[in-house]
């Protein structure tokens, strides 16, 4: 089964031909390709994870209440892939895509989120990985042209 599973990444990767850096097993959840230092590049879970981590407490306009988010900052992100240009487009699994300002992530603690009050963001329910804003922290976060660049089931970046 694993192996089966390590081929078929290895021939999704081929297939669009973004070179794979995750580990073998693991499933990519998270391309990034544009105006970035490497080329494009794919990331797990695992790796993710292992990247320093963000931690913020707001509400969102799709939950009741504030929550408490951990990810990791995409400024830094973005910055460790050498990123240069004005405009990252932020795709969701189901193609839900928007532009989103690279001076947002300056301004704004936005972080790419993998659990939400310290559970695991599931496919089923917002995940694995949520672009979140800290909307309480700053009163221009109310606006809705805000509210459409939380993009969650983020699968891909592109940096343009």
């Amino acid at each position: 089964m694993h192996m089966r599973l390590s081929a078929a990444i290895g021939l999704l990767c081929l297939s669009l031909w973004v070179p794979c850096v995750t580990a073998a097993g693991s499933a990519p959840v998270l391309q990034v390709t544009g105006q970035i230092a490497d080329g494009p590049a794919v990331f797990d879970m695992p790796q993710l994870r292992d990247l320093p981590r963000a931690t913020l407490e707001t509400s969102t306009v799709v939950t009741d209440g504030a929550h408490r988010f951990t990810g990791f900052l995409m400024r830094d992100f973005l910055a460790q892939l050498g990123a240069e240009g004005q405009m990252v487009t932020a795709t969701a699994l189901n193609d839900y895509a928007v532009d989103i300002p690279l001076s947002d992530f300056d301004r704004f603690d936005v972080i790419v989120a993998y659990s939400m009050d310290g559970a695991a963001l599931d496919r089923a329910d917002k995940g694995p990985l949520w672009i979140v804003y800290p909307r309480d922290a700053h009163a221009e976060l109310q606006d809705i042209r805000y509210d459409y660049r939380w993009v969650w089931q983020l699968s891909q970046i592109d940096v343009r």
